[in-house]
């Protein structure tokens, strides 16, 4: 950011305000995703087995 007179200058990043790594969001989601599936996959089977 800088500052010319009464104007503010600013990068795209800094306006858009965007978080540097997004794709850590997409690795939380799947990691759950794929953990809900085992448990909920488990709980199905074993009452299933006896």
């Amino acid at each position: 950011m800088e500052k010319h007179g009464d104007e503010i200058e600013v990068t795209e990043r800094e306006a858009s305000n965007k978080p540097r790594r997004p794709h850590n969001v997409r690795i939380v989601l799947a990691v759950s995703l794929l953990l809900a599936i085992v448990v909920l996959s488990l709980v199905w089977i074993i009452p299933a087995m006896s």
